[in-house]
């Protein structure tokens, strides 16, 4: 045991734990507009208990290293290209991602004129849940092969997965709440998400988009968006100050 409280342990667990949370970003905004769709009072518990289950599965998959690292493996050929079951996952759960946010931004756009008790009628909690949690798969999916190569203890894989869920559900409901009193907000997150799947799709082709540059996209996006909230809520400019008492008169601007 006192083997395993080391620094070079403590340096993995903390590395390992900041790659979960900064991966599961685009998973707490998908879970942030998946859940608006059920009823106010089941939202949270759909959050929690998703999130939840979610964890239970990367820890699965932590446990079953040697079958995730076989996904790599080659399943057949196509048009003289390898196809392995770590890319039909990423192409199955990026075309979801794209379908899914697109048919939100439809509703959110065509779909105003309907109630919300409409909208929410149309989600069931098992459904939502559910949802959560297969995307949960496709998204952690590359950090638990990329965990495989950066350390070697299963229990440091398996504490960086509870910390990042637990912090993941700490901050869902906050997310969640945030977006939903701002529907540009949640455009712009719908965006995000086709961005995502678009990215899932290229990489199960074989591409490579270098995550920096997504969040760096998203990051830039989201600040020009908080700057035209924080406008739009004090108003628009003033108009310009007449003079007074000084005996000028406003001349009229038709001649």
């Amino acid at each position: 045991m006192s083997e395993f409280f080391t620094p070079e342990n403590a340096i993995a667990l903390l590395t390992l734990t900041g790659l979960e949370i900064v991966l599961g970003i685009d998973n707490i905004v998908f879970i942030s507009i998946l859940t608006q769709r059920l009823p106010r009072e089941q939202q949270q518990t759909a959050r929690t208990l998703g999130l939840w289950l979610a964890m239970f599965m990367r820890i699965g998959l932590v446990l079953a290293i040697g079958w995730v690292v076989g996904l790599v493996e080659p399943l057949f050929v196509v048009l003289g290209r390898e196809v392995s079951g770590r890319d039909l996952i990423l192409i199955g759960g990026g075309l979801f991602l794209v379908a899914k946010a697109t048919y939100e931004i439809h509703d959110k756009l065509e779909g105003a004129e309907h109630p919300d008790g409409a909208a929410a009628a149309t989600a069931t909690f098992v459904n939502t849940v559910t949802q959560i949690v297969l995307l949960d798969a496709v998204f952690s999916l590359d950090s638990v092969i990329t965990a495989v190569g950066m350390v070697e203890e299963i229990a440091i894989m398996i504490a960086a997965v509870v910390v990042a869920v637990g912090v993941m559900i700490l901050a869902s409901g906050a997310i969640s709440r945030f977006i939903e009193r701002r529907p540009t907000m949640k455009i712009l997150a719908l965006s995000f998400l086709i961005l995502i799947g678009v990215v899932l799709v290229v990489e199960g082709f074989g591409g490579h988009v270098a995550k920096g540059y997504i969040y760096f996209a998203m990051g830039f996006s989201l600040s020009v968006e908080l700057i035209n909230q924080r406008i739009r809520k004090h108003g628009p400019p003033p108009s310009p100050v007449h003079l007074r008492g000084t005996g000028a008169r406003a001349l009229p601007l038709d001649g």
